[in-house]
């Protein structure tokens, strides 16, 4: 099958080559003139014959509604866009909708993988129209590894999906990060390394975030050269925000969303009006600001 790729960075550049491997013509775009195969998009889509299929994997927001909006002007009837990037459902929606009057088809597909991805499949969260996810399904058989694919609904329920999926991914995290944290506070001099280790054979915690983070500690004993700060991309906001618009409990998600915030302050002024509450009910001592 030939399609078209637009966006090939880490993730677009390994989906990219993992299609070739198994055959597909992959036509490439991206805005470093080294990594691409046409020079715009107008080329992209004159170089696929129809129906087009064009794969968006750019970063969500602003830069993925820019790409999608010029290929709506650009495709014809019967075309199809795979919307690839970690976009808000509600934004996905939108975007179904205004394809699906230009007669263009609209597939999200929410992507799992990573780095690793080229090398072990990415899983793949697929929504949108039967038809169109048929029509594209060689390709997706391609990216995923065996039974790591899913149609899981109509226009945005692939998104939503991975979504969900990076919701339970920060929990894990977060889990990970605590326990490690509790064994190295410990009196006991434990050897982290080793007790992570074991737990990665026949313990009921064994995962691949796990391998990964003995991998990390592999090449960096004791986390020394990592500051203790963590990002959100935002799929954690939003699982936050529609837990709360469903009224569905979700403490662990958003405690570990709560506390990548917290990772960004080095002096928190929420701490500082405990330390002066205690301090003015309890006379307990406060540390100085100066150290």
């Amino acid at each position: 099958m030939r399609i078209g790729m637009i966006g090939l960075g880490r993730m677009g550049a390994g989906m990219t080559e993992r299609l070739r491997r198994d055959g597909h013509e992959v036509v490439g775009y991206d805005r470093d003139p080294d990594k691409r195969d046409v020079a715009s998009i107008d080329e992209l889509v004159e170089s696929l014959e129809s129906p087009r299929v064009v794969w968006v994997m750019v970063p969500a927001g602003e830069p993925t509604q820019l790409v999608v909006d010029e290929l709506v002007q650009l495709l014809d009837q019967g075309d199809i866009i795979v919307e690839g990037g970690n976009s808000n459902v509600h934004d996905t929606m939108r975007r179904a909708a205004h394809a699906d009057e230009a007669g263009i088809g609209f597939v999200d597909a929410g992507v799992s993988g990573g780095v690793w991805g080229l090398q072990e499949g990415f899983c793949l969260m697929v929504g949108g129209d039967p038809q169109h996810y048929q029509h594209i399904e060689p390709v997706l058989r391609s990216l995923a590894p065996p039974d790591g694919l899913a149609h899981v609904g109509p226009s945005g329920a692939g998104h939503f999906t991975k979504m969900v999926h990076n919701a339970i991914e920060y929990g894990m995290m977060q889990a990970f990060a605590e326990g490690y944290e509790l064994l190295g506070a410990s009196e006991l001099d434990i050897d982290i390394k080793a007790a992570t280790s074991a737990w990665r054979n026949g313990s009921v915690i064994r995962s691949w975030l796990l391998d990964l983070l003995v991998n990390a500690l592999d090449e960096d004993p004791g986390l020394q050269s990592i500051r203790g700060y963590a990002d959100d991309s935002g799929e954690g906001r939003w699982a936050v925000e529609e837990a709360v618009r469903l009224a569905v409990p979700a403490p662990v998600t958003s405690a570990a969303l709560f506390a990548r915030f917290g990772s960004r302050q080095d002096d928190s002024p929420a701490m500082k009006v405990i330390a002066a509450l205690r301090n003015q009910f309890g006379g307990h001592a406060v540390k100085s600001a100066e150290g």
